[in-house]
């Protein structure tokens, strides 16, 4: 294999990998410890309990 050829793969598997990373945060971010979806909260609800 020439050497761009193993150049390319690895940029490849980078590319593959941090976009697998970037997907996976933004959808850990949309759930709280509890397994419920952040943006589909009652923040009224929220605000009482911290009460």
């Amino acid at each position: 294999m020439a050497i761009g050829d193993i150049l390319y793969v690895m940029a490849s598997l980078l590319f593959a990998y941090m976009t697998f990373v970037i997907i996976r945060g933004n959808f850990q971010r949309k759930f709280d410890d509890e397994g419920n979806r952040l943006d589909l909260k009652d923040k009224d609800k929220d605000k009482d309990k911290k009460e």
